[in-house]
């Protein structure tokens, strides 16, 4: 008896709860609330972004970074080991973020971070530049490159970081000149091209091209003309952008396909997301070094705005992009999606992109790669390292992990460039969506807007 009671009871709240729930959604109507007001479900953040998280995200990400990048040699004569290496091609574009990001807050450390680690690999390299083959992988790797991916992100770091110690002075005879001249021949003269002299490799089949090694070169050849002052350099670069777009550029698309081989009829067409971002960050690098009387600026331009357009077309609901752009049942992928929102923002507060329409699109992207940053400062959802496959099968199963170093430097740097992007453009919701105004926007602003209540306010 006392358990059917219960159980009445149980009944009978529940059907008052149902029938307040009935009642509520009756009264929830055209006629008593202004519907367009009702909050969405967003799956991440939507609206406007406080720069105070912002910059929390790159203190996270540098704390972990940070602790997992010892310089320091153990007793045996090897580096001491984190999580990352501090010689790959992942941490020279984490160098080189985070070189922005301390130019963008003026918070020191994170430029001393760099400094540390360059000074220290400068000063342990002639301890194994006498080994046929290093002791340790990672003086291996930085004293004897044997691909693009070994010594151009870094190379172009050091000379960045030169260029900035030392101003218009003197950079050739540097700490770092050595091992900058040691990277740099082998950009130029070691890795493997085709007879225009664009970068190629014998694998995975004889004069491929990989989209890859449009960032992995370039902007290294091109900021050698920022570094020496020879301008040879930037007709180099240039040069062989153009031969890259010739080539992987697929122009109804609006991206780029991941691989090319030399005299193939049929080209294998897969759209990987990250590469396109190696494109796009070779585009923007490229724009911010050549002179702006060079006469490749125009179509390198062109092809950035071609390009952000059909990215922008690619974007998912959630803010990331897919892990092959086109195909919307791959994975959201977080490294490639920050490269995009970098290099968007970057366009952006340079000029070369409109903020009305793109402005949107990159803090969307901001918010989704903010949302894969943990509290300890892992940034998760990234694809691991890629080679290169003609079936998409291969791109759809790739492993995704917070230990791959892919993520952080595209985090962090996507980061930096959204605080710049925050004080030259003044986002702000207007009737429940997103826009970007070049002007503070108040209620005495001349423009029509609808308030929380559901009143608008009309044009002054």
């Amino acid at each position: 008896m006392k358990t059917k009671n219960m159980a009445l009871l149980l009944l009978a709240l529940l059907t008052v709860q149902c029938t307040k729930q009935q009642k509520a959604e009756e009264e929830v109507n055209d006629m008593t609330t202004p519907l367009h007001l009702l909050k969405p479900d967003y799956k991440i953040p939507y609206g406007e972004v406080d720069k105070t998280d912002v910059k929390n995200a790159i203190e996270r990400i540098f704390q972990y970074v940070d602790a997992q990048t010892p310089h320091a040699l153990k007793e045996d004569g090897t580096l001491e080991r984190g999580a990352f290496r501090i010689g790959s091609y992942e941490w020279g574009i984490t160098y080189q973020a985070l070189l922005a990001a301390a130019e963008v807050t003026g918070e020191q450390k994170y430029s001393d971070y760099v400094k540390t680690r360059f000074d220290f690999i400068a000063e342990v390299a002639p301890k194994f530049s006498g080994q046929e083959k290093c002791e340790d992988a990672q003086m291996e790797q930085i004293l004897h490159p044997r691909a693009l991916d070994d010594c151009g992100t870094m190379c172009t770091a050091m000379m960045k970081f030169e260029k900035m110690r030392s101003g218009d002075n003197e950079v050739m005879n540097n700490p770092l000149s050595t091992l900058i001249e040691n990277y740099f021949q082998f950009v130029e003269n070691g890795q493997y091209r085709l007879p225009d002299r664009t970068f190629a490799r014998h694998r995975p089949q004889r004069n491929t091209i990989w989209l890859d090694d449009m960032y992995m070169g370039i902007p290294t050849i091109a900021y050698r003309g920022v570094y020496t002052g020879d301008a040879k350099y930037f007709d180099e670069a240039a040069t062989m952008y153009k031969n890259f777009v010739q080539r992987m550029w697929v122009p109804e698309k609006g991206i780029y396909r991941h691989g090319y081989v030399e005299g193939l009829a049929d080209q294998p067409t897969y759209h990987w997301a990250r590469a396109n971002g190696w494109a796009l960050l070779t585009t923007v690098e490229l724009l911010d070094i050549l002179p702006e009387s060079h006469p490749d600026r125009p179509f390198i331009l062109e092809q950035l705005r071609k390009h952000v357009r059909g990215l922008a077309s690619y974007q998912s609901s959630e803010g990331f992009w897919h892990q092959l752009l086109d195909r919307s049942d791959s994975y959201l992928e977080t490294s490639a999606t920050a490269i995009y929102t970098y290099s968007i923002a970057r366009a952006i507060n340079q000029g070369w992109l409109e903020g009305i329409t793109y402005g949107p699109v990159a803090q969307l992207g901001w918010n989704a790669v903010a949302s894969k940053i943990t509290e300890e400062g892992l940034v998760a959802g990234t694809c691991v390292g890629t080679g290169m496959a003609f079936d998409p099968a291969f791109y759809y199963y790739r492993p995704v992990s917070a230990a791959a170093a892919h993520g952080y430097g595209p985090a962090i740097w996507a980061a930096a460039e959204m605080l710049r992007l925050l004080d030259n453009w003044h986002p702000r919701t207007n009737d429940s969506g997103l826009h970007y105004y070049e002007q503070e926007q108040t209620n005495e602003s001349p423009l029509f807007y609808l308030t929380e209540d559901g009143k608008g306010e009309a044009v002054k």
